[in-house]
């Protein structure tokens, strides 16, 4: 009776906007279109639209098709992309989508050895999913998240990689270049600057300089690593990063890390997976390739 193309349809005509574009989009026509849909409404008993004018709009019955297609056509796809490469005698596509934008030079050290021991598996990495990486997993649109701040829910499984600190990141110019560790207040004459995220999802924010009740006196956002800490070495500002990241341009860049509070902030990098997929022989090497040793990845 519901057949793929009726999940389909709905999908479309909701992303193009009419039964017209729709049509195109899937190499119907529309009549046919119109027809197979009428037919599905009478054999369920129920309209999937109500039609005003030339526009469509979903009832409750098609709005919950429409949520039914989301989560089924992705996961359609994917069984059939991976059912020819294993007709065609590949493994598959390893998707991982990053949820942390530091993290994508960690990563870098991890794919390497890994493309080397699986030569038949290839990588794809989705940055496009940073902070907002569940959903993904849930659609079947990417296999791995890679995030420091992993949300437990039924259906997923989240493994700790690598631990590393939070550290502000001065100039070596700075006058807290020096000091053993900086106090929240200290923050409060300096500028900011991090990534584009919402300050509560921030670990400087969050750990740090809310629970002080202490702001920046200003907040700055940046794209790019690079750029980040070219602005701190001139003494644009500071920054909050992983230890380790600091370490790898420290030279180059003349930053220097100091410990955010006398204890500093620890933090882990964690692995998201669907708990069906953990027996993947493919996807659980990665995860084992990332819980090497860091000295053994020149992190």
């Amino acid at each position: 009776m519901l057949e793929r193309i009726h999940l389909a349809v709905v999908r479309e005509v909701e992303r193009q906007g009419s039964l017209t574009a729709a049509a195109e989009v899937l190499h119907v026509t529309q009549s046919a279109l119109s027809h197979s849909m009428r037919k599905l409404e009478q054999q369920l008993g129920t309209d999937i639209w109500l039609r005003e004018g030339r526009s469509l709009r979903l009832t409750q019955a098609g709005q919950y098709l429409l949520a039914v297609a989301n989560r089924v056509i992705p996961q359609l796809d994917l069984a059939e992309e991976r059912l020819g490469q294993f007709a065609q005698g590949e493994r598959g596509t390893l998707r991982i989508g990053m949820e942390c934008h530091p993290c994508y030079q960690w990563l870098l050290k991890v794919v390497s050895p890994y493309l080397a021991a699986w030569p038949d598996v290839d990588v794809d990495v989705k940055q496009k999913f940073q902070f907002g990486g569940i959903g993904a997993l849930f659609g079947y649109e990417i296999d791995l998240l890679v995030t420091p701040d992993p949300l437990f829910k039924p259906g997923l499984h989240f493994e700790p990689v690598f631990d590393y600190e939070q550290v502000l990141v001065v100039a070596r110019s700075h006058p807290l270049a020096g000091a053993a560790h900086v106090k929240p207040r200290q923050l409060a004459r300096e500028v900011l600057i991090t990534y584009p995220v919402e300050p509560q999802r921030l670990d400087v924010f969050t750990d740090f300089l809310s629970p002080a009740g202490i702001a920046p006196k200003r907040h700055k956002t940046i794209e790019t690593t690079d750029i980040m800490l070219q602005m701190v070495a001139s003494g644009r500002g500071v920054a909050a990063l992983p230890r380790w990241l600091v370490e790898e341009y420290a030279d180059k860049m003349a930053v220097v890390p100091v410990r955010l509070g006398p204890r500093g902030i620890a933090k882990q990098i964690f692995l998201g997976a669907r708990e069906a997929d953990l027996g993947t022989d493919y996807l659980r090497a990665f995860i084992e390739q990332a819980r090497q040793p860091a000295a053994a990845r020149q992190v």
